[in-house]
C-alpha cells in the first residue's frame, strides 16, 4: 500500500506545478556551517531540504532563503520559500516538518505565497542583532553573546555608527564584492544592564559586514579607536582594522521585512512581530 508521503507527490509527477509556500525559520547556528547548502557539511538549508525530501518521496524540494547566514550565525527571523508539489494540506505539512526537524531548527508560520515569490528579492530590508555580554564571565550567556570584560561606552559607539548610515561603498566593512554599495538604514546601540545590543538594518549586506562593523564599534567603546576613525575607514574603502571580524556566535538575523515588489504584489509585512526577541 502506498504511503501518505508517497501519495502526496502524485500531483508533481503528473506535471502539476505545486504550491508556493513561505515560512519564518529560527535556528541556533552553533553547529551549522551556515544557511546555504554545502557538500559534506551540515547546513540549515540542507536540513530543511532533507526533511522536505523525506515527505516528498525522496525527491528534492529546493528551499530559498532571504539571507545566507555564515557558519555559527543564528536566526530568529530568517524567511524561506519553497514550492510544495504534494497534496498534504499546509497545516499538516507544517506539523510533519516540525516533527522531523532537529532540535536546533524550527519552522514557524508556514503559509501560502504568490507563485514565483522569492524571499531574497522580496525583502525590503534585513535586521541583524549583535549581542555583547559586558560583564563577568558567563558560560550560559556567552553561548549567544560575545563576552567583553572592560566597560563599553555605548554613547561613543552610537556616535561613531552615524557615519555608516546611508548609501555607501562598504568595502572597508565587508568581504570583497563586485558590487559593494549598500544602503544602511540604522545602527542602534543600546544597553540593558550588562547586555549591549547592536542592531543593524540594511537593504542587503556584504559577507561579514555586520561583524566587521561591530568589531570597529567595540574598539570605539573600549576607547582604543577614535570616533572619527569609523567614518575615515569607510571613506578609505580599505579593510577596517585589517579586516577584524567579531565572532559569529554573537550575531542573529533578527527579522526580514518584506515590501519590495516581486512581480505579483507588494507586501508590507514584518515577519517577526516580537520586536523584543533576543537571542
Amino acid at each position: 500500500m502506498q504511503s501518505r508521503a508517497a501519495r502526496s507527490t502524485h500531483g508533481a509527477r503528473e506535471g502539476v506545478p505545486g504550491t508556493r509556500l513561505r515560512a519564518r525559520v529560527e535556528y541556533d547556528g552553533t553547529d551549522f556551517a551556515g544557511f546555504q547548502a554545502q557538500p559534506g557539511r551540515r547546513t540549515v538549508q540542507g536540513e530543511l531540504e532533507a526533511v522536505l525530501a523525506r515527505l516528498n518521496g525522496g525527491e528534492r524540494v529546493r528551499v530559498d532563503g532571504a539571507g545566507r547566514t555564515d557558519a555559527g550565525v543564528h536566526a530568529f527571523g530568517q524567511v524561506i520559500a519553497f514550492t510544495w508539489p504534494g497534496r498534504l494540506p499546509v497545516d499538516e505539512l507544517a506539523r510533519a516538518v516540525g516533527a522531523l526537524l532537529p532540535e536546533d531548527v524550527a519552522v514557524h508560520e508556514l503559509r501560502r505565497a504568490p507563485a514565483g515569490f522569492h524571499p531574497r528579492f522580496a525583502a525590503r530590508y534585513r535586521e541583524y542583532r549583535y549581542t555583547v555580554w559586558n560583564g563577568p564571565r558567563s558560560p550560559l550567556r556567552e553561548r549567544h553573546a560575545l563576552g567583553v570584560r572592560v566597560p563599553l561606552d555605548i554613547a561613543l559607539m552610537a556616535e561613531a555608527a552615524t557615519a555608516l548610515i546611508g548609501r555607501h561603498d562598504f568595502s572597508a566593512f565587508g568581504a570583497a564584492d563586485r558590487q559593494p554599495v549598500r544602503t544602511l538604514y540604522w545602527v542602534r546601540v543600546r544597553r540593558a544592564g550588562k547586555v549591549v545590543t547592536i542592531d543593524v538594518a540594511a537593504d542587503a549586506f556584504l559577507r561579514q559586514m555586520v561583524r566587521r562593523i561591530v568589531a570597529a564599534l567595540l574598539e570605539v567603546g573600549r576607547g582604543t579607536l577614535d570616533v572619527a576613525a569609523v567614518g575615515e575607514a569607510l571613506a578609505s574603502r580599505q579593510p577596517a582594522l585589517n579586516g577584524a571580524v567579531a565572532p559569529a556566535y554573537g550575531l542573529c538575523l533578527r527579522r526580514v521585512v518584506l515590501g519590495r515588489a516581486d512581480g505579483h504584489r507588494r507586501t508590507e509585512e514584518n515577519t517577526n512581530d516580537e520586536h523584543g526577541q533576543d537571542l
